[in-house]
């Protein structure tokens, strides 16, 4: 797909909604909502979604993409017949039920949505499609689950977006998305966005996508992340913990999401601190799906200052409020790296978000790969008598007491968070 034609993005004065070629509905329903102008993405993918055009594009959670495929799947649409004439997919349930509320006030009852995820009764879900659904939002897996069962019928479909392809890739849906795209028309229209556009997306738009428009924000991804302050800490495995303690006391965070790479990783970290704090709560694919959205409902509220997280829930998390994002474990992929540190930088335009990765010794080609990403060095965070063991006798400053330093320092149920 790189020798595909690119749509360059700029920073030129703002252009209007009624601009990009929207209908009467479409921008009534804006006014309604309050969204005043389109954001980069919207501006380009837009038009050239309302021509009917395949499209893929590049851009991260949190810069209104999900706007950008539903406003002109909701033009296109011929919502007068009866079936399912779209389809979107998404990685993970949490971001598969985000997009179908966006799709629900965007469409302002123009449109019946059906959300189709796994951990929800598939009784409903099939409900909902024999009640007239003509928009199908889901995960791959429960997609295709339905359409095996014979509930589920994609011959209609004149529009399928794939959204964070990349992520769904990583999962390992694949071989489902194909099947997908193989139940719709061959002369449907293909949407496909992606915060990062490796081989594996690539090689899976040229299979299904019709000589695609490439709208190309890597650039603004990387400006992206200046507005989010990037910190390391090199530590030592056996410190990590003790460590981070330290830094959640002199960070003193509003909302802070600490991203473990395992589950068993997560349900560690998080029993340790829901003994010594309030307000922490962990998330992950094995937990029940009524646990998960009660968390992130949480979350949102506020009452959940810490979540600890793993990558392919934390991806679906959008939440204005994160002040910070731990790397407790490196991410093993650098494109991970940025969909981590994304979830912080949002409080205003005013604020920066914070982000704090932990690096252990044998791990200086993941955060060399991780710079190379960013395009930056990052600077070292001082944590004082946390300095790696190694680190510390090569210097000639260890002593026993310096080793054993924080365990004479004890947390209240509310010390991290006692701040207004």
């Amino acid at each position: 797909m790189s020798d595909h034609p690119k749509t360059p993005v700029s920073a030129d004065a703002p252009i209007t909604f009624e601009e990009l070629g929207l209908g009467p509905d479409s921008l009534k329903t804006l006014e309604k909502i309050g969204f005043e102008t389109p954001s980069k993405i919207q501006a380009a993918f837009i038009p050239i979604a309302l021509t009917g055009r395949d499209c893929s594009g590049q851009a991260r959670t949190g810069t209104g993409k999900t706007a950008a495929f539903a406003l002109p799947m909701l033009e296109r649409l011929d919502l007068s017949k009866k079936g399912v004439h779209g389809i979107v997919l998404s990685p993970t349930r949490e971001l598969s039920e985000q997009i179908a509320n966006e799709f629900e006030r965007l469409s302002d009852d123009r449109c019946k949505a059906a959300c189709i995820v796994g951990g929800r009764s598939m009784d409903r879900q099939v409900k909902a499609l024999k009640a007239g659904a003509q928009v199908v939002i889901g995960t791959p897996g429960r997609v295709i689950d339905l359409i095996g069962r014979g509930q589920l019928d994609l011959s209609k479909v004149e529009v399928a977006v794939l959204d964070e392809a990349d992520r769904m890739l990583d999962i390992g849906f694949r071989p489902d998305i194909e099947k997908i795209l193989r139940k719709c028309p061959s002369d449907r229209q293909t949407l496909l966005l992606s915060a990062t556009m490796p081989n594996e997306v690539e090689g899976l738009a040229a299979k299904f996508m019709k000589n695609p428009e490439r709208i190309d924000m890597s650039e603004d991804a990387l400006v992206s992340t200046e507005m989010i302050e990037q910190f390391i800490i090199t530590v030592d495995h056996d410190r990590k913990f003790d460590t981070l303690t330290r830094v959640l006391l002199q960070e003193r965070p509003k909302q802070v999401i600490v991203f473990t790479r395992t589950k068993r990783g997560a349900d560690t970290l998080g029993a340790k601190f829901m003994r010594k704090l309030k307000g922490v709560e962990l998330i992950h694919g094995d937990l029940a799906q009524s646990k998960r959205d009660r968390v992130l409902r949480e979350f949102r509220a506020g009452s959940v200052r810490m979540l600890i997280a793993t990558d392919v829930v934390g991806r679906g998390i959008d939440i204005s409020g994160v002040s910070h994002i731990i790397n407790y474990d490196i991410p093993e992929f650098c494109d991970d790296y940025v969909h981590r540190i994304g979830r912080t930088g949002r409080l205003s335009s005013a604020s920066k978000g914070r982000a704090i990765t932990f690096v252990c010794r044998d791990q200086g080609d993941q955060l060399t790969n991780i710079e190379m990403r960013v395009n930056k060095l990052l600077e070292q965070y001082e944590v004082r008598g946390f300095e790696p063991v190694r680190a510390q006798k090569k210097a000639g400053h260890v002593d026993d007491k310096q080793s054993t330093e924080y365990s004479g320092v004890k947390s209240s149920k509310s010390s991290v968070y006692s701040h207004a």
